[in-house]
């Protein structure tokens, strides 16, 4: 195995790690307070890991888009393993990313529609907060059964 196989599949399984931890801390809460509030729990919580990371993209000019599309793919451990589907301009950043770890982790562990919806749903907002602290314009789409990939991001200028 290369060292880039050896890279990615760690990658992979450290990613995997994460989700099964977000899914045991979900299935925790929601069994002590309920879907609603454990869903709220756990975004706040990642929207503000998000917050934390979006520092590092406070410094690109709120119109840059090529330099925040270049600044998020070189922060990605390894873009390539998301699939992404990148289309730049001045108007707006929009990536579509084929493939997500997290995802795949929950789908081996028995997930699927509605639940598997609903944790890629928790988990998205840490762009959420990434693009929102650093100052941009953010909205996106979720994973919902029925569609193929996963997360459609959504960037525009900020003001």
């Amino acid at each position: 195995m290369s060292d880039a196989a050896r890279h990615r599949e760690n990658l992979r399984g450290a990613i995997a790690g994460r989700a099964m931890a977000y899914l045991r801390i979900w299935e925790a809460i929601r069994k002590r307070h309920g879907e609603a509030e454990a869903t709220a729990i756990m975004k706040e919580a990642i929207y503000a890991r998000g917050c934390e990371i979006g520092q590092a993209f406070r410094h690109i000019d709120k119109k840059d888009m090529a330099g925040l599309r270049d600044a998020f793919l070189a922060y990605l451990p390894d873009p390539d393993m998301l699939q992404p589907e990148v289309h730049c301009s001045d108007a707006g950043l929009d990536i579509k990313f084929h493939d997500c770890p997290l995802k795949a982790a929950w789908q081996a562990a028995g997930l699927e529609g509605d639940e598997l919806a609903k944790l890629c749903e928790i988990a998205g907002v840490v762009d959420n907060g990434t693009f929102e602290a650093a100052g941009f314009d953010f909205h996106a789409e979720t994973w919902k059964p029925g569609q193929e990939g996963c997360c459609f991001i959504h960037v525009r200028p900020g003001d």
